[in-house]
């Protein structure tokens, strides 16, 4: 079978077994405690600690993932194993509640013999030591003979965390034969021999902070079988590289660098997998959204690229290949991951353009390092200041650096490098940062036994509603008409009031998914739990938002018409004052761009349209080609808006009923917040009227000042420039003639022919001017003059005759560094500019000494 025929297989198995089929959740996860999806339980990860209620009951996923930063880190051995890779696809079965071990492993026993057909005499079976119920049910219930059924203690127990679900695992194991080591099984003999290709997690105890463990409710399942290693098995291979797909991309690179895999020496080989593999991981990354930086995820995929691309040119290219190994990947995977091929130009640009950059500096990069590397002696390590002169001016990551050391047995050091770069690496810190927060075990009790607040706000300025819980801080309503902050979009503001208490609600947010938290500052009295309450929002500033919110769609769209389809939304704020809208982009926008954007946004405005705001499936939502917002999270049912003809994309904010509310729209500010990422800010509704109206009563005074008609003002600007362009051109010929003018007093404190003063009342060009002068006076053959200049620094200026003995540039070498300055020497003529001021006296005295007066 080939590995679309396994994904199929696999899916359909489970799909008949009432499994919700998810498509592959993005390589950027929801959680924020892991870089990339790493496994194919991520996505799921909320349903099993149970902080958000499963929408289905079983599910199948093939999951794309990758394993290349932190702790689930593959980077150093791809090319060097059988097995190990960045991106693999991990195919999984889940039961949230519902069925728990004996279908698990009936299921998985009825698949890999009857489905894919896998001799049951090669298949082994691994239980944890203490689950006696599992290899009971691989025993009695599935039929696996007991001398095949072996127990291990941790590889058999999984943990999400020191607290939270646990529970054992069982895995099965397929035995390659004696041509690859000792028998004995997956507990004595060789791992090369058995390796695991299914792994069953049995989620059954809630581990606490002690140690202690307790009995789920509910007990849950997820599995994970390794496709690459799965079909490596079916096709009979030896390691996943010789599988059909990982094959096919190793002989497109082949053909790009012209050297033949099946005949390739062994460190050829590795950098041919090493291209095949990274192509597969960096192409689906920028598919998801992830763009080249130096900050976490864009990290990665910034070292991934360029290790392959260093391989490319250790083996001898000097052209740019990855873009044809992003059509590889795109030919070979596009069937089953359909964004590949939507997004096809979009990758290959974005890789072409990190490729072509680091090459620019690969070379000279590469020579710096092979010449400090020749110059160490035996057992010395690379300094951390070359590393980090790598990677900050040639663009080597460090781990790309320590790669190369490493194959000349020179280690880095690490630490040098890390204090070069402490300020990048704080913000790398600061951008991967988790942020904290409290006990919410008490929500969750409020959530488990009243449900999910009831939105009103919808449909209505003020509700009655219940009081559930309230503290001197928060109040938890059943239903609300405030909006609690999601989807960038900020919380609403407003009051609630009981026949007790009146409070102020300062911003309204989730405490946990489904229940709206209002924070409050309580006016008078106090809430009880139970009371009935009135909540209302404040409606002028929902207006205001609603109003930048939907016009943040309709900036997306005109983003996308003007820029090209590849810009995605990376981040927003929607307040009252402004919205803003973060989108992956490499350069900045144009004046004329800008105003492009502008005109596309307000002819929407004007042509005020009706929106669109209403629930559906996700299917339906896909089939109406609604786009998804970065960083948001969508279930079964999602909500879509139409925001005029143009713009259909998932969000659950608040929004305006037609475009005509949106009112005028200005983009204030346009800039780079990272590597290919842009930031725009604009105002709506009054706030434009507002700009609008500021930035006219400015012109009108700047026009009362110059006393010319507003409609004149440019016109007037420039005159009033082009005068002081005058006046300051008379000025410096004015300050320059008397300058010149010292001359024969100057001249007259010569001592032996040589002048060295200071002066004041000159500027840089009038020093050196003057210096010129003071040198053609009769009886002097060399001069240096110094002065502190009104616009701020200090410099100094040296001339000399063509019969003079001195040499201008020596005479003041030394004095130019005590004034922090340089300049580039000259033999008859010297200037050199600095900064220290004060040590401008000391300097000449060195000059005095140059010329032998002292």
């Amino acid at each position: 079978m080939k590995a679309n025929e396994v994904r199929r297989a696999f899916t359909d198995f489970f799909v008949e077994r009432a499994h919700s089929h998810q498509p592959s959740s993005s390589l950027i996860p929801h959680d924020p405690t892991v870089l990339f999806t790493v496994a194919g339980m991520v996505p799921f990860k909320t349903y099993f600690t149970g902080e958000e209620a499963a929408p289905y009951p079983r599910a199948v996923t093939v999951q794309k993932c990758v394993r290349a930063g932190g702790k689930h880190n593959d980077l150093d051995e791809i090319g060097r194993t059988r097995r190990h890779l960045t991106f693999f696809e991990m195919m999984g079965n889940f039961s949230f509640g519902d069925y728990f071990k004996s279908e698990a492993c009936a299921w998985a026993w009825e698949f890999v013999t009857e489905v894919l057909d896998l001799d049951p005499e090669r298949l082994w079976v691994t239980v944890h030591l203490s689950d006696d119920e599992a290899a009971a049910i691989w025993r009695d219930e599935v039929g696996v003979p007991a001398e095949r059924i072996q127990r291990l203690d941790e590889d058999n127990y999984w943990r999400m965390g020191d607290t939270g679900p646990c529970g054992p695992c069982s895995e099965i194991f397929w035995d390659k034969g004696p041509a690859f080591g000792a028998d004995g099984g997956p507990e004595h003999g060789d791992e090369d021999r058995f390796i695991e290709i299914w792994n069953l997690v049995f989620m059954q105890f809630d581990q606490a902070a002690d140690g202690s463990q307790t009995p789920l409710p509910k007990p849950s399942i997820d599995t994970g079988m390794g496709l690459e290693r799965t079909v490596s098995v079916l096709q009979g291979v030896d390691s996943v590289w010789d599988t059909d797909e990982l094959s096919a991309l190793q002989t497109a690179a082949g053909k790009l660098t012209g050297v033949d895999p099946a005949t390739a020496e062994f460190e050829r080989l590795v950098s041919l997998r090493i291209l095949a593999d990274h192509a597969r991981s960096t192409s689906m990354l920028v598919s998801d959204g992830v763009f080249p930086s130096n900050e976490a995820r864009g990290y990665a995929l910034r070292r991934i690229l360029r290790r392959a691309v260093r391989h490319a040119y250790i083996l001898g290219v000097e052209t740019p290949v990855m873009g044809g190994m992003v059509d590889a990947v795109v030919g070979l995977m596009g069937a089953d991951y359909p964004d590949l091929v939507k997004n096809h130009d979009f990758i290959r640009d974005v890789i072409d353009r990190e490729e072509v950059r680091f090459r620019e500096t690969l070379r000279t990069g590469q020579a710096i390092l092979d010449d400090k590397l020749s110059s160490l002696a035996d057992g010395e390590s690379l300094d951390g200041d070359t590393a980090f002169l790598l990677h900050d001016t040639y663009g080597f990551p460090l781990e790309v650096t320590q790669e190369i050391t490493g194959e000349r047995g020179v280690d880095v050091d690490v630490d040098g490098f890390r204090t070069a770069m402490a300020e990048q690496q704080r913000r790398a810190k600061e951008a991967r940062k988790v942020a904290g927060g409290g006990d919410t075990s008490h929500l969750s009790e409020i959530l488990e036994h009243n449900g999910e607040t009831d939105f009103t706000g919808r449909a209505e300025v003020t509700s009655e509603a219940t009081v559930l819980y309230a503290d001197d801080d928060i109040v938890v309503l059943d239903r609300t008409p405030f909006y609690a902050e999601s989807g960038g979009q900020v919380g609403d503001t407003g009051t609630i009031t009981t026949p007790t208490g009146e409070a102020v609600v300062t911003d309204t947010r989730y405490g946990v998914p489904g229940l709206h938290v209002h924070d409050i500052d309580m006016q008078s009295g106090s809430f009880e739990q139970g009371q009935t309450a009135t909540a209302t929002i404040d409606d002028d500033r929902r207006g205001a938002i609603r109003r930048n919110h939907t016009a943040t769609h309709i900036l997306h769209w005109a983003l996308r018409r003007v820029l090209g389809d590849h810009v995605k939304q990376q981040g927003s704020y929607v307040g009252p004052d402004r919205l803003r809208f973060d989108f992956s982009h490499y350069e900045g926008l144009t004046a004329e761009q800008t105003a492009e954007i502008e005109d596309l946004v307000n002819g929407e405005v004007l042509d005020n349209s009706t929106c669109r705001h209403f629930e559906t499936t996700m299917d339906h939502a896909e089939q109406l080609g609604a786009i998804a917002f970065f960083g948001d999270k969508y279930g079964d049912t999602v909500r879509v808006l139409e925001a005029g003809p143009n713009s259909v994309e998932l969000c659950g904010g608040t929004h305006v009923k037609a475009l005509g509310d949106i009112g005028l729209f200005r983009i204030v500010t346009e800039g780079s917040i990272g590597s290919n990422i842009r930031r725009v800010e604009a105002l709506t509704g009054m706030a434009t009227v507002e700009l609008l109206r500021d930035a006219v009563a400015t012109a009108n005074a700047a026009a009362d000042e110059l006393n010319v008609p507003a409609d004149e003002l440019l016109g007037g600007i420039r005159r009033l420039q082009s005068e002081q362009k005058g006046l300051r051109a008379e000025l410096a010929r004015l300050k320059q003639a008397m300058a010149v003018g010292q001359a024969p007093a100057l001249a007259g404190q010569a001592a032996d022919g040589v002048v060295v003063a200071r002066v004041e009342g000159v500027e840089r060009d009038g020093l050196r001017d003057l210096a010129v002068s003071v040198r053609d006076q009769p009886e002097v053959h060399a001069v240096v003059l110094g002065a502190v200049f009104d616009a701020g620094g200090v410099g100094l200026a040296a001339a000399v005759t063509p019969d003079s003995p001195l040499n201008a540039g020596a005479l003041i070498e030394d004095a130019k560094k005590t004034i922090g300055g340089g300049g580039k020497p000259s033999a008859d003529l010297a200037v050199a500019g600095g900064k220290h001021v004060d040590n401008l006296d000391d300097a000449l005295d060195q000059a005095r000494a140059a010329a032998g007066l002292e």
